[in-house]
């Protein structure tokens, strides 16, 4: 009768019938055809344990802040400061698009804001300027994933509250694997610039450095004042999100004024984004629970032994699991329904959790650009009007250099830990 579960769920999902109440129906339904009913009334509890995280406090509030910004003129202002830097150069708009999603990391934490924020913006420039607008769309697209890398990031907060590890730690080694996403896609686009002769902008064309920055600054302070009040030990990650709410609504009030229409529109988005995560962690729970009781992460392991996989070949196929469910998933579902069951094999073969974190992250990231299902190439092509299987293709290049830093991450551990262990936070506790 276990049949039952996945047919269900097949069904469901086909019916359009959201993801969290497709996983809570067949998880329910595998609790009978294994013959675990009985373990159904402590459900609830195992529920509950699940979403009673403290570090689940900071995704409502980060996610609150990150909307307030980018309703409150910080774009614009992030945009100035990129051509300010390099907008000179050969292909300047394009350096200019993954600048500015360097900085849009450090406020927002999301791979799909950035991309629609600069769609609606970088886009047309550089249409203007005569890029074409393959290249336009697959180097935004490309350049978006660097946002939930960077912190603060709402996909490294759930994975830390999934796993115990910690979230300041997390944070810390999201640094350097997002500078190095950024350098790699840099090398890109100026071999395109030199390749294909890309614009650059004329000295009258670019915003003065000085006024510029002294503009800039109020958004540039919000990724200090959560990262540095976090690493200083003057805050909790939970209290940094808070902090950045009041500092998002000030820099807003300060660029643009923020009108009650967008806070309430900030608040809708922030609790209709937390409530459907929070719905996701309650089904997956259920799920995992039957995991639990079926010692499916034990069997997972003995397969893994008879196989005769090492830390490293774990790790390797754990990348192509990933690769592939972040291909056709939400980030939040494949990392709720894949950490639980594939993570604590790795740990238990030696694996640093913070650097696990970091790369399975980085994995899902890239399928947010990669066909057929990848959430920030829908987002692209729905605001530029490109097709999305053109767009796909362009993306290919930016793919496979993304790939190449995805190998370095895993081969080369020190590039996520030095941060931390600089700082002392060691062996990815809380």
């Amino acid at each position: 009768m276990i049949w039952a579960a996945p047919l269900l769920a097949a069904v469901l999902l086909v019916s359009g019938l959201a993801l969290a109440y497709v996983i809570g129906a067949a998880a329910v339904i595998a609790f009978v055809a294994t013959d675990n009913t009985r373990y159904l009334a402590i459900l609830p509890q195992q529920i509950f344990s699940k979403i009673d995280v403290f570090a689940l406090m900071a995704m409502p509030l980060f996610i609150l802040a990150g909307e307030i910004m980018n309703r409150g003129g910080v774009t614009r202002a992030l945009i100035d400061l990129s051509m300010a830097f390099v907008g000179r150069l050969r292909g300047g708009l394009g350096h200019v698009n993954i600048m500015t999603s360097v900085f849009f990391a450090g406020i927002s934490g999301s791979a799909v804001a950035d991309a629609a924020a600069l769609s609606n913006t970088l886009v047309p420039a550089m249409r203007e300027r005569g890029y074409p607008l393959d290249y336009a769309s697959a180097v935004t697209a490309a350049s978006s994933i660097i946002g939930p890398i960077i912190p603060p990031s709402i996909i490294l907060i759930f994975y830390g509250a999934l796993m115990g590890t910690s979230v300041t730690a997390l944070f810390l080694a999201g640094i350097l694997p997002g500078l190095l996403l950024a350098v790699a896609l840099f090398a890109v686009n100026a071999f395109y610039a030199w390749k294909d002769n890309h614009p650059k902008l004329e000295k009258g064309e670019t915003p003065p450095l000085g006024p510029t920055f002294l503009r800039s600054a109020p958004a540039m302070l919000l990724p200090l004042i959560i990262v540095g009040g976090i690493v200083l030990g003057w805050t909790t990650p939970t209290e940094a999100a808070a902090v950045a709410v009041f500092a998002a609504m000030a820099v807003a009030a300060l660029y643009e004024g923020l009108t009650p229409a967008a806070l309430f529109e900030s608040l809708r988005r922030t609790a209709t984004l937390s409530g459907s995560i929070f719905m996701l962690i309650t089904a997956v729970a259920a799920l995992g629970h039957l995991g639990a009781l079926e010692r499916l992460p034990e069997a997972i392991s003995t397969l893994v032994s008879d196989l005769g996989l090492g830390p490293l070949e774990y790790l390797l196929v754990l990348n192509v699991i990933f690769l592939l469910a972040g291909m056709v998933l939400d980030v939040p579902v494949a990392l709720a329904l894949l950490v639980p069951l594939l993570a604590p094999v790795a740990l238990a073969q030696g694996a640093d959790p913070v650097h696990l974190g970091i790369v399975l992250c980085f994995n899902l990231c890239i399928g947010l650009i990669s066909p057929p299902l990848g959430g920030c190439l829908l987002v692209v092509s729905a605001v530029v009007r490109i097709n999305y299987w053109r767009l796909a293709r362009a993306i290919l290049p930016f793919v496979a250099v993304e790939m190449i830093v995805l190998g370095i991450l895993v081969a080369y551990p020190e590039v996520s830990l030095a941060l931390p262990r600089y700082f002392g936070f060691t062996g990815g506790g809380p």
